[in-house]
């Protein structure tokens, strides 16, 4: 009898334990809660902008920030004090790496030990598996993103420098490397790059950055660990990033050349080489950068349309960008034809992709659209805007990418609530917040088969 009752004081004990303890989906987004609405107080102070900010304003602001984002509804270059644009580094920053990688580095730097719950939420956020090595994939993030920020820092320096005097060419250089590394999207300068549309070292250095960003952290690690021994002892992710990646580009830069090439709003006054280079930096922005060289107010419906597309799909999964990811999308695309095909497995590259992945990708797909489609009906409630309009500003919010047509600077009230519930979705993903609102509980329950007529 005693031993029957420690036992069962025990369970009793652990399931009371298990009520309490969150899940890692809603501890991710109450950490960033938890980071957004301190930073959110603080723009409002006097000494972070120029003449002040309502806290809806410094809401949305501190939310494109740490989603890296970049969507503003304030002139960032002229509105905020060097205090606030540093605030605004701080956050783009802290949005790039994510809250735990960064609680994990900081952890480490400090010679602490990370609980065994604390590495879960990092892998959780890191979108890995239980055996990797977190120390050495953290310390691999922290380097690289230094190194990344740096040389494109130094890059920007050459242009910048000349151009602005040292201090505010340097800080500027550092503010625009931080931002496109982190593919925030935000910019000191009014009109964004497009005073800088033909300038090769702006355009490369920018796009070198936030295509880097945005290819993920996962993947420049196995770069890293496998740069002498060959493409075939990559991981398939790494794989598809690095066949999927250029793949985009070239097919964003070719459409956006041939269909705004005689548009004299956009590309049609720039010489050939200039053309080229503009719609190249546009496909690399589209997918979650968020910076443009060119108005795109004034780019065609079917242009408009490609760029849609493009920020749908996104970055690269545990990437600073975001969109339902390039992986997601080739796993749908491929398991859609071995579908059409008959197949009954998806393969890529000589690797099966397992049924989990498979169907995990239809339900980020699926709630993506969910997520999407309500946006898009609030807003068409609250903001008197043209369709497209709305629907371009709603993806590039929810694809955290930063790209505007217009509306953003417009929003009311109720819709800058609106696209700051989008931005946070985007950013810590919509299957996080589809999991802490479901609350799945797996089942060993099997039920007998059923038919259902499809299509």
């Amino acid at each position: 009898m005693i031993s029957f009752s420690k036992q069962s004081a025990v369970l009793h004990v652990k399931k009371e334990n298990g009520k309490k303890r969150w899940s890692e989906p809603r501890v991710i987004l109450f950490s960033f809660l938890a980071i957004l609405l301190p930073g959110a107080l603080l723009l409002t102070l006097p000494i972070f902008s120029v003449s002040g900010l309502s806290f809806i304003d410094a809401l949305f602001t501190a939310t494109s920030a740490i989603s890296v984002t970049g969507l503003g509804v304030v002139d960032t270059g002229e509105h905020f004090t060097f205090t606030g644009k540093v605030l605004l580094m701080i956050l783009m920053q802290i949005g790039g790496l994510g809250q735990m990688t960064l609680s994990a580095i900081l952890l480490y730097m400090f010679g602490l030990r990370l609980s065994l719950r604390q590495q879960s939420l990092t892998k959780e956020e890191l979108g890995q598996g239980k055996s990797v090595n977190l120390r050495k994939l953290v310390k691999h993030i922290l380097v690289f993103s230094c190194i990344a920020e740096l040389c494109g820092m130094i890059l920007l320096a050459v242009r910048f420098v000349p151009q602005l005097g040292w201090s505010e060419g340097l800080f500027s250089a550092l503010f625009h490397a931080v931002s496109a590394f982190n593919n925030a999207g935000f910019s000191l300068f009014s009109d964004s790059m497009m005073s800088y549309v033909g300038d090769p070292l702006v355009n490369f250095t920018i796009a070198g950055l936030f295509i880097f960003g945005g290819l993920g952290f996962t993947v420049i690690s196995d770069l890293h660990g496998n740069f002498f021994r060959g493409f075939k002892h990559l991981q398939l992710h790494t794989k598809i990033m690095l066949l999927a990646t250029p793949c985009l580009l070239a097919f964003g830069t070719l459409l956006f050349w041939l269909l705004e090439s005689n548009n004299p709003n956009t590309l049609a006054t720039l010489s050939t080489l200039d053309q080229w280079l503009a719609a190249f930096f546009q496909s690399a922005s589209a997918r979650t950068a968020g910076f443009n060289s060119i108005d795109l107010s004034q780019f065609t419906y079917p242009a408009l349309l490609v760029m849609m597309v493009l920020m749908l799909i996104g970055a690269g999964s545990t990437s600073t960008g975001g969109g339902i990811k390039v992986s997601t999308f080739v796993v749908a695309m491929v398991a859609t034809w071995a579908f059409l095909r008959q197949r009954n497995k998806v393969v890529i590259l000589k690797r099966t992709v397992p049924w989990s992945t498979v169907t995990k990708c239809l339900a980020i797909i699926v709630v993506s659209f969910f997520v999407l489609i309500n946006a898009m009906f609030l807003l068409m409630i609250t903001e008197n805007a043209s369709f497209h309009i709305v629907m371009f500003e709603t993806i590039s919010a929810f694809a955290t990418v930063g790209l505007t047509a217009g509306l953003t600077a417009e929003l009311s009230d109720a819709g800058k609530v609106i696209m700051v519930v989008v931005m946070i979705i985007g950013r810590i993903g919509p299957l996080t917040l589809a999991y802490m609102l479901a609350r799945p509980k797996p089942t060993l329950l099997k039920y007998p088969d059923g038919h259902v007529f499809a299509g």
